[in-house]
């Protein structure tokens, strides 16, 4: 619970910047990235600024996704942060406070790395990427769910234990609906995990089941923690239960490893070649 003064002990030591509201960056869409790596003798410069980079205080390396002017492609490379030109900036205003190292603006000014600095091969860092976004958006499944499941729990036994207008909370038909969906939300959830999950153990990809797997699971938690925050009632809202602190902090997820609408377009167009895929198979034609 002490997160919370921490948090905001530290956005007073790092006003916010002036440039977030026409902050640059790729988003949900990788495509968009502008940071510019580009090849000079011995090795690569690396020019242009992040936002929002998750863990970026403190860190002593990271691993930088740039546009590769020669290629067109980006590539990867790994940046000591002592690297002269290599600056954190302000730290964003964001409502979650448990990420360590916080979510900054990072700047590059003509950083300089060596030709062995570069991950892989320059120019596919978009494929190297792919390699781990279907596991690395179930991580964040499994903890988020693990997460909302806590609330429910912490929510569940305080409507046992708390009577109500003659009677337990848990006996009241709205509180008993609450908890009955919050019981739904959390066994769909992770039966879709354990599918994706099962897919990439089987093909090492699942690449629509993890988007299935995100979408749902990013929205369905947040519906369980809001609930349980309205079933612990006041103290729900308060740091004297944990509910209040993972209410703040579950919203982003339905942005971060891709927005939900990002994850959705994705599917849609899957399914669209399937069904487009069908009809030719068939001869159908409308």
């Amino acid at each position: 619970m002490d997160q919370w003064p921490v948090a905001r002990s530290r956005w007073s030591r790092s006003p916010p910047s002036t440039e977030v509201g026409n902050a640059p960056g790729a988003g949900s869409d990788p495509s968009a990235v502008r940071t510019l790596a580009t090849k000079v003798p011995g090795g690569w410069s690396i020019s242009g600024e992040k936002h929002l980079i998750t863990g970026a205080e403190g860190a002593a390396f990271t691993i930088v996704m740039a546009r590769d002017g020669e290629s067109g492609g980006a590539t990867m490379l790994l940046v000591d942060t002592d690297t002269p030109g290599f600056a954190v900036k302000e730290h964003a205003r964001t409502i979650d406070s448990t990420m360590v190292g916080g979510h900054c603006r990072v700047l590059f000014e003509d950083v300089f790395v060596p030709d062995d600095a570069v991950l892989g091969e320059a120019g596919l860092g978009f494929r190297y990427v792919q390699v781990r976004l279907a596991p690395a958006r179930l991580t964040h499944c499994m903890r988020w769910l693990g997460a909302a499941r806590r609330a429910h729990e912490i929510a569940l036994s305080r409507a046992v234990d708390r009577e109500l207008f003659g009677q337990r909370l848990a006996d009241l038909g709205m509180a008993q609906q609450m908890i009955a969906d919050n019981e739904i939300d959390l066994a769909a959830a992770r039966a879709l995990l354990w599918q994706a999950s099962w897919e990439i153990a089987e093909d090492g990809k699942g690449t629509e089941s993890s988007s299935r797997a995100k979408v749902f699971i990013s929205e369905a938690v947040g519906r369980v923690v809001d609930r349980s925050v309205q079933l612990a009632g006041g103290l729900g809202t308060s740091e004297d239960l944990v509910i209040g602190r993972i209410y703040a902090d579950i919203r982003a997820f339905r942005i971060y490893d891709g927005a939900s609408e990002a994850h959705r377009m994705s599917i849609a167009k899957r399914a669209a070649r399937r069904a487009g895929a069908a009809e030719q198979g068939s001869g159908i034609r409308s």
